[in-house]
């Protein structure tokens, strides 16, 4: 089963051997500091690579926020139309993209977001994806409501993942993590909204029909129409 076209795919980058090192390196000598140290980035590759080859090795949570000083994650309610988004606990991704939108999209100027990050789980147990949906605020988009942000890194042992869905044949894999207790940072990284690749394809929606809007992307129906 196909998504329909409004899911965006992962940008192709070359991810050889000696990118993986550079990464590799540029993270432990981060981590050797104490505290939560801001990444210094100074490599050719873009942000978003170094953050979903990160988020892929499967050793940390991401969470995107535009507050820089943040020293402990604490659990709140969240308010989510998911069983499993609408709990008391602390949310990452594990994936960086979706991580970098939450933190370059201003929440005081948008009344509403929409998105989602998710790959297809075959019935033999192969994986497409990931697969992204971005959208604000329809009244918001025209006035370009991003900022700079900061996507932290969190250690990924506290946090569950959320289970899979049915999606005829196949099965969802959201990206999707929660902690029901507080979090300390390891590191974090400032990125801006030219460091996200979709930037331009962000999407607006009527924040009165945000059920339809769930609904679309559970069942894989159309964008629902303006």
């Amino acid at each position: 089963m196909q998504l329909p076209d409004y899911w965006l795919t992962r940008p192709d980058a070359p991810l050889d051997e000696k990118t993986r090192d550079t990464f590799d390196e540029l993270l432990q000598a981060t981590l050797q500091i104490s505290g939560c140290p801001t990444i210094q980035y100074t490599l050719s590759q873009p942000k978003w690579q170094f953050l979903c080859y990160i988020a892929d090795q499967g050793d940390m949570a991401l969470h995107g926020s535009g507050n820089p000083d943040i020293a402990r994650f604490e659990p709140r309610q969240s308010n989510d139309l998911n069983d499993f988004g609408n709990q008391k606990a602390v949310y990452a991704a594990s994936d960086g993209l979706w991580a970098m939108f939450f933190a370059i999209v201003d929440r005081d100027r948008v009344r509403s977001i929409t998105n989602a990050c998710v790959r297809l789980a075959e019935p033999t147990g192969t994986l497409h994806g990931p697969y992204y949906v971005f959208s604000v605020s329809q009244t918001a988009l025209t006035n370009q409501p991003w900022r700079t942000g900061t996507v932290y890194l969190l250690p990924r042992k506290p946090f569950t993942s959320q289970a899979p869905m049915p999606f005829g044949e196949n099965q969802v894999h959201i990206a999707q993590l929660a902690s029901f207790e507080p979090v300390q940072p390891l590191a974090k990284l400032t990125v801006t909204p030219e460091d996200f690749p979709f930037l331009t394809q962000i999407r607006g929606h009527d924040d009165e029909r945000l059920q339809e809007y769930a609904s679309a992307l559970q069942t894989g129906a159309p964008w629902p129409a303006d």
